[in-house]
């Protein structure tokens, strides 16, 4: 400032106090084939709304979709979801001089999107430049198939340098579908679910009464129908009067009859009338047509489907995924795909990879390892769920020391036995599952509730959506698992399934090590993570006492606010935690490297793990 006149000068001096937010420690990430969605690519949702519309739902070969609706269940706020499908096929259908309309990912789901094109009105005339678009998925390809999504889009054309262009609109919205036009110059989509030429103007809709009406389904026998126009309406000239009483009464015989044709209906455009079939009907083929007689309607040709199916006719057909390997999970890291596509994922704590515990010891043995490698580079915890032929206590035993060299770490836990749920995909018969994706939604409660450092076990760690377990523990057999960092779930009385064990798998008692409990560990990551984004400001700034000071600051108050929230030991802060950032910890030699170095400590605590209780009679000396 340049004191330049006699008066107050004012100036607003910087405060070197840079808060530290606490990062969130319940984000999980679920890598698997999914029946839906974007393959390789980190997608994070917010419920089971968000994965039922994005991936599908509860697969019944998908064990990570049925861990990620326990995740929800339990208290999980978020998760990160990546889907691999090795050799799915994506679903595609041309629609003749027009355009290629291809489902917006790969799978067999995309055999069940129908499109419905419609024409547009200009003025009394039928648009040579417009047209509507409907596309719609179904839960499945037959007859009682129901709609789950619907896109609509008016007004679309043609014309590449129209603003309305058909895949310009289409393609930048819509989940379910990609158009690609055919040529340079497309041409205008016939309407779907067409049959015959348009009809003459009408004086009165009473020259139509008794008229006989006949359709052929392909080689079912003919339904007739002879219209009966009700004298109300016979000197109305609105059509729409007539379209109702020709699909009324045509589904009406047919359905007599136990004809397909029940649910063909009959669409009025312009002043022409427009039959058409309805995929869903019974014994529907995409190969067959529909004969008719009765000039007076000029119902004669053969038409399309109502609704084009991707997949079908002559279209390519979507098929799912095999199931992945281990290489297929963990995917390329200079691809991003697979595990990797996480890459794009800004957090996550919690991982869950449940298909890998079935696989064959190779792959396991490549899939563990570079897993942990992974949450290891991403302060992440590993949950390991026990393959399905570990049954008991001594096999759990067994399958833990056997692999301790893939999945013994600070940043892993086992659960054991395995879960029994209600299986959606299956009629609700009991299914069972690995624990992961519920234990991770009470790590995530647990962290909400009380934070990270309080142990997601013990009666409050309810399994909610849990029938059973597959195997009852008692407490000799949870006294022979727990000293060796096998986490036990259990079954009580009133309180029903909990979490009954808090330790890595590093918390082997022999093993003697300081991550011992999952508490500490995942408050360490906490800290950890929260720092390093928390401290980017730090640098290039000049490497000074004072920059020294700030930094003991801001550090000092980060892990002051959680003591005052009961993370640490000790009864004051200088007793509960340190921050040391001087000349002592960076040295003349870290100055002239462009280092400064930090020391953070804290002293956790241990969860009450055994609680021992004496009891003594007082002798009466009376």
């Amino acid at each position: 400032m340049q004191l330049t006149y006699p008066g107050v000068y004012v100036t607003e001096v910087p405060s070197s106090v840079r808060p530290i937010s606490t990062v969130s420690t319940s984000i999980a990430a679920f890598v698997d084939r999914f029946a839906t969605g974007e393959v390789d690519t980190a997608v994070q949702i917010f419920g089971m709304a968000d994965f039922d519309r994005l991936y599908g739902g509860i697969s019944a070969n998908s064990p990570a979709s049925y861990q990620i609706a326990q995740f929800f269940l339990n208290g999980g706020p978020s998760a990160w979801v990546v889907r691999v499908a090795p050799d799915a096929t994506t679903a595609s259908f041309v629609v003749a001089g027009s355009f290629t309309a291809t489902a917006a990912n790969a799978g067999a789901w995309g055999n069940a999107i129908r499109l419905s094109i419609e024409p547009v009105m200009d003025g009394t005339a039928v648009s040579t430049k417009l047209f509507n678009l409907t596309v719609a998925r179904y839960a499945s390809h037959d007859a009682v198939g129901m709609p789950i999504a619907a896109e609509r889009y008016v007004g679309l054309s043609n014309d590449p340098a129209n603003a309305r262009f058909f895949s310009t609109v289409v393609n930048a919205s819509s989940q379910l579908v990609r158009l690609t036009a055919v040529s340079a110059s497309p041409a205008l989509p016939a309407p779907t679910g067409t049959l015959g030429a348009q009809l003459g103007v009408i004086t009165g809709i009473g020259d139509f009464d008794g008229k006989i009406f006949t359709a052929q389904y392909a080689a079912e026998p003919a339904v007739s129908v002879t219209l009966a126009v009700p004298a109300s309406v016979k000197t109305s000239t609105d059509l729409r009067v007539l379209r109702g009483l020709v699909e009324a009464q045509l589904q009406q015989k047919a359905a007599t009859s136990g004809s397909a044709l029940a649910r063909a209906t009959v669409t009025l455009i312009g002043r022409a009338l427009w039959i058409g079939l309805d995929q869903r009907a019974p014994g529907y083929k995409a190969s067959n047509t529909i004969t008719t007689t009765g000039a007076e309607l000029q119902l004669t040709g053969t038409p399309s489907a109502l609704e084009i199916p991707l997949g079908a006719t002559t279209a390519t057909a979507g098929t799912d995924a095999d199931e992945p390997s281990a290489h297929d999970l963990i995917g390329d890291p200079s691809l991003h795909t697979g595990l990797y596509a996480l890459d794009r994922a800004d957090l996550f704590n919690i991982l869950s990879l449940p298909q890998l515990s079935e696989m064959t010891t190779g792959e396991m043995t490549y899939g563990f390892s570079r897993a942990l490698e992974y949450c290891q580079q991403r302060r992440a915890f590993f949950l390991i769920d026990p393959p399905s032929t570990v049954t008991t206590p001594p096999a759990v035993e067994q399958w833990v020391s056997d692999n301790a060299s893939l999945i013994a770490s600070a940043d892993s836990a086992i659960y054991f036995p395995r879960i029994e749920i209600p299986d959606p995909a299956n009629n609700f018969q009991l299914r069972s599952i690995g624990a992961s994706g519920t234990v991770a939604g009470i790590y995530a409660k647990t962290d909400t509730d009380r934070g990270v450092w309080k142990a997601p076990a013990g009666i409050d760690a309810v399994m909610r959506g849990v029938a059973n377990l597959d195997y009852p523990l008692s407490d000799g057999e949870n006294g022979a698992l727990n000293p060796q960092g096998i986490d036990c779930l259990r079954n009580f009385p009133v309180y029903g399934q909990v979490v009954w064990g808090a330790r890595t798998l590093y918390g082997a008692d022999a093993r003697a090590s300081e991550w011992k409990y999952i508490p500490i560990r995942r408050l360490a990551l906490m800290i950890e993570e929260s720092l390093f984004r928390g401290t980017k400001w730090v640098v290039f700034e000049p490497n000074d006492e004072p920059l020294w000071a700030k930094i003991r600051q801001n550090v000092g108050a980060f892990m002051t606010g959680l003591f005052r929230q009961g993370a640490f030991q000790g009864s004051t802060p200088d007793k509960a935690f340190f921050v040391k950032c001087d000349g002592e910890t960076t040295t003349a030699n870290d100055r002239n490297l462009g280092v400064v170095n930090i020391e953070v400590g804290f002293a956790p605590l241990k969860p009450a793990e055994f609680v021992v209780l004496k009891i003594q009679q007082i002798p009466d000396l009376t």
